[in-house]
């Protein structure tokens, strides 16, 4: 079994929060708005057969606040840094929500290090008449509940107590999530029309009853990204990789190894 080895990395003076576990070739996941929700199931299965890597972005969790992040675009090419600084080369890049926007921004502008890009409920481009959830205008319990089928997972984090840290995290987080999706909501106009420069094998996977980000974007994606692959899991929400782990690797590993290896 892989562990996780938690540190406090220097890219270019920002300190990362980084989790690091297991071995073979390199996988990135980039988180969403809420973060981090430690070495979970599906983190842990990965690493199985990948050296992955999961960092707190730059202003979220244990991760620095640096005052040079303003937008999506600064975040993006901060991970080309990291890439480059790390020196990794056929990174598998997997992102969840904002992380999928994350990961479409950072492919669009330099595939080079990138061997294939998994985007999981991704946000990012907008659909007309099919807007992304005004996550900053839902109470916060009710979000986490529209997050969730499975309404244990809800159950169980809204019956947590958290410590003073925790929720000083959760705080950041949120403030992070504004200030690089607030207006306009969680999407880049501009992106869709470079989403032609993604030259890597692509997986895009959803939960069939996503709440959030509507499952019809999946099928756009799979229409706009050339030769990308769509996946539903049933059953799941916004965070298939957490409410459904078994059939999410088994949907990275298998279009991995058919499609990247």
């Amino acid at each position: 079994m892989a562990d996780c080895i938690e540190s406090k990395i220097d890219i270019r003076g920002t300190g990362i929060h980084l989790r690091r576990g297991g071995s073979g070739e390199p996988m990135l996941f980039l988180h969403g708005a809420s973060g981090v929700a430690g070495w979970i199931p599906t983190f842990q299965a990965l690493s199985e057969s990948h050296d992955l890597m999961v960092p707190d972005h730059p202003t979220y969790g244990l991760s620095d606040e640096p005052d040079w992040l303003d937008n999506m675009d600064d975040l993006a090419m901060f991970y080309l840094d990291f890439l480059d600084q790390m020196d990794l080369e056929g990174v598998h890049l997997v992102g969840n929500s904002l992380g999928g926007w994350l990961a479409m921004e950072i492919a669009v502008r330099n595939c080079t290090r990138l061997k294939s890009l998994t985007l999981v409920a991704a946000a990012g481009i907008r659909i007309a008449g099919k807007p992304i959830a005004d996550i900053f205008m839902m109470d916060p319990d009710d979000l986490v509940r529209e997050i969730f089928v499975d309404q244990s997972f809800a159950d169980n984090i809204l019956n947590t107590e958290l410590t003073e840290e925790q929720v000083d995290v959760q705080i950041r987080n949120r403030v992070a999530t504004a200030r690089l999706g607030w207006q306009p909501r969680l999407f880049n106009p501009n992106l869709r029309k470079w989403l032609h420069r993604i030259s890597l094998p692509t997986h895009v996977i959803w939960g069939d009853t996503d709440k959030i980000v509507d499952p019809a974007y999946a099928d756009e994606f799979g229409r706009v990204i050339a030769g990308s692959a769509v996946t539903m899991i049933e059953k799941a929400g916004h965070l298939p990789h957490i409410e459904k782990p078994e059939a999410f690797v088994e949907a990275v590993s298998g279009f991995i190894q058919a499609k990247a290896a």
